[in-house]
């Protein structure tokens, strides 16, 4: 098996040394960026081809967080973990909504940061690299996340919330598969919570609402798990 491709994004010289070299080490191939410029470079190049990135949130010249914005422009599916000092739970929830993965406060031991990234990696494998449909089509729906907009095509575009698109997009490039609770909860509201989780349960019946129009589109409750949406032949 080839080794995971690594983007690393630090500009601590001396923790970038040391955290490259162990690695290296695990057996991970590590591309390092040492500032926010050159890693955006990279990024929007034509040879992103990464399994995993590690992003330090401050960084000269652009943060993590923008190039985190960059990279889920480019790929939604490339697990993406957070290196910071900061600890503050508005830090984290910015960082989960822009669609990074995790978080490691600093100092992390390398032992925890090389566990982190197996566990994404075999998470990200079983998954298709490429999915086998357009992410913007929903059975006769149009779904434009960058507009907020979901439009059928016989009725006049309706517009979501934001949170409303995170959700349609998190359970549709899913489809077929049972995305849990827990799951989307951490990734959309950015903790998983009881009463989050009745909200939860709210917009589950507005997206309902939203694609009845198309009897194929279903988003099935399975029981004490979660979420799947599935869009049947016909």
């Amino acid at each position: 098996m080839s080794k995971a491709n690594l983007l690393y994004v630090e500009d601590d010289e001396s923790l970038s040394f040391v955290t490259r070299d162990n690695l290296e080490l695990s057996d991970f191939a590590v591309t390092h960026c040492p500032d926010g410029p050159a890693a955006l470079e990279l990024i929007q190049g034509a040879n992103f081809d990464f399994d995993l990135c590690l992003l330090d949130v401050m960084l000269p010249g652009i943060d993590g967080f923008e190039l985190a914005r960059c990279i889920r422009e480019k790929n939604q599916d490339v697990p993406i973990l957070f290196l910071t000092a900061k600890s503050l739970k508005e830090d984290r929830l910015q960082g989960l909504r822009l669609g990074a993965d995790d978080y490691i406060t600093k100092p992390f031991s390398i032992e925890e940061l090389i566990l982190k990234i197996e566990v994404f990696l075999r998470r990200n494998r079983v998954r298709p690299a490429t999915p086998a449909f357009d992410p913007r089509r929903i059975g006769d729906y149009l779904f434009e996340i960058d507009k907020l907009q979901l439009q059928h095509k016989t009725e006049p575009a309706r517009r979501l919330t934001r949170r409303e698109a995170e959700l349609l997009q998190y359970l549709s490039t899913r489809r077929d598969q049972v995305s849990e609770r827990g799951d989307i909860l951490e990734k959309i509201w950015g903790e998983n919570d009881y009463f989050l989780g009745r909200s939860l349960d709210v917009f589950i019946s507005r997206l309902r609402k939203y694609l009845k129009e198309d009897p194929r589109i279903k988003i099935e409750n399975i029981h004490g798990v979660g979420f799947s949406l599935t869009v049947g032949e016909g």
